[in-house]
């Protein structure tokens, strides 16, 4: 008798596994960061909680999100486990896909989309491709996604379910708040984000009244000069 190989068998374990509950903020909490756009969230965590340009908006440009990450980790081109996150997710969940990045197949499209608001789940952010975004489009529905293709996918495992995942150049844990707009994609840790909305808060009248200030023509660079000498800038002047 002739035996197949066994090194390409599913494994319990790594890889292939789901943790069926998990930690989220609280609602409010969460709500907070609706009050901020992308750009000073990222700012106020020194722009290394920012995923890459590559993860965008695929389905309609003003469609924000905003929710706890239940996160996926699937074989590239295959999404069995996107299918079981759905019944993992909790309501304004967002479900975070981890699929290497590929380009070789789509890991959903609009009916696992479609599945996805009925269980109101809040959008998808995805590392790898999707398709059928006509179908999604028509669903006001938020997908972000590296790109598309009408290459569909495997559903044969293996993979996981609410552990930390990588997305866009990100580490994600399963409950960090993940907020997306028209500017890209940040990850606010779980555990930071209460300080950080405090901060947001107490900076936003003070960077309201320097917007306001630009707006208006009032502005000085005497702190780039100050930088400039400070870092021994050399001044050529013609003689």
């Amino acid at each position: 008798m002739v035996s197949k190989p066994m090194t390409s068998e599913l494994n319990p374990g790594p890889g292939f596994r789901m943790r069926r509950h998990i930690g989220r903020p609280d609602p409010a909490l969460v709500a907070g960061f609706r009050e901020f756009e992308t750009p000073m969230i990222s700012d106020l965590m020194n722009r290394l909680y920012t995923m890459c340009t590559a993860i965008r908006n695929v389905t309609a440009p003003h469609l924000r999100i905003l929710g706890p990450a239940c996160t996926v980790k699937v074989f590239p081109g295959d999404n069995l486990m996107v299918h079981k996150a759905l019944d993992l997710a909790a309501p304004n969940d967002i479900l975070v896909v981890d699929a290497g990045g590929s380009a070789m197949n789509a890991v959903l499209g609009d009916l696992v989309s479609t599945k996805a608001r009925h269980r109101k789940i809040t959008g998808f952010v995805v590392d790898g491709y999707v398709r059928d975004i006509p179908g999604i489009v028509a669903l006001d529905f938020p997908v972000y996604a590296r790109g598309v293709t009408p290459i569909g996918p495997l559903h044969r495992g293996p993979g996981e379910v609410n552990f930390p995942v990588q997305c866009g150049g990100i580490v994600v844990h399963p409950g960090d708040i993940i907020v997306g707009d028209e500017n890209g994609v940040v990850v606010i840790p779980q555990d930071a984000a209460a300080s950080l909305l405090e901060r947001l808060r107490m900076r936003r009248e003070t960077e309201a009244n320097y917007v306001a200030a630009v707006a208006r023509g009032e502005f000085s660079n005497a702190w780039v000069d100050a930088l400039l000498t400070q870092g021994g800038c050399e001044v050529v002047d013609p003689d």
